[in-house]
């Protein structure tokens, strides 16, 4: 008989993600079905590089690790871009969804962020590092991360503005 050569796997490489991730909320679902009830896990994820890009994902499986997972392959795929001057927001703003409202504005240098809950997160997330925000109505941290990110699509430079409007930016 001849000797087999066995052939090893490589070892599993770690790949280093250019993504902070953060999981914010990870529920237990249930569908009734005629043999009873299935339960699964619904995880809320919001990933960012904390240099103006941020996003977020919803996503359910059947254990907990697969469905933040998914969630977190959910977020990179559904990332924006916001603006951010000298840590800040560039002008006063406020993002809605459902019946959530943020209403957000920008602060002076050393302020920190004033900001609580999910939308706190977000804005880890994206990096900023003085801004002060305001959640109005529901609470839930699904609506709040959507509110606030309804907000920050919204945001524009003023370079952004004067292309828009075909001026420089000496004339807004």
């Amino acid at each position: 008989m001849a000797q087999q050569k066995r052939e090893f796997r490589k070892p599993r490489v770690e790949e280093k993600d250019e993504f902070d991730k953060k999981m914010l909320d990870v529920r237990r679902v249930t569908k009734v079905v005629k043999g009873g009830r299935t339960m699964r896990f619904s995880a809320l994820v919001v990933v960012g590089d904390k240099k103006g890009r941020v996003g977020m994902g919803i996503a359910k499986a059947s254990e907990v690790p697969a469905a933040i997972e998914k969630a977190t392959k959910a977020a990179k795929k559904a990332l924006i871009n916001v603006p951010i001057i000298e840590g800040t927001i560039p002008h006063e703003t406020i993002g809605k969804f459902a019946k959530t409202s943020v209403k957000m504005l920008p602060s002076k240098k050393g302020s920190g962020l004033i900001a609580g809950g999910a939308a706190r997160t977000v804005f880890e997330m994206a990096g900023f590092t003085d801004i002060s925000a305001k959640i109005y109505g529901s609470t839930d941290k699904i609506n709040v991360v959507r509110a606030t990110l309804n907000g920050l699509k919204g945001l524009r430079t003023k370079e952004q503005v004067a292309m828009l409007r075909g001026k420089s930016v000496e004339e807004i």
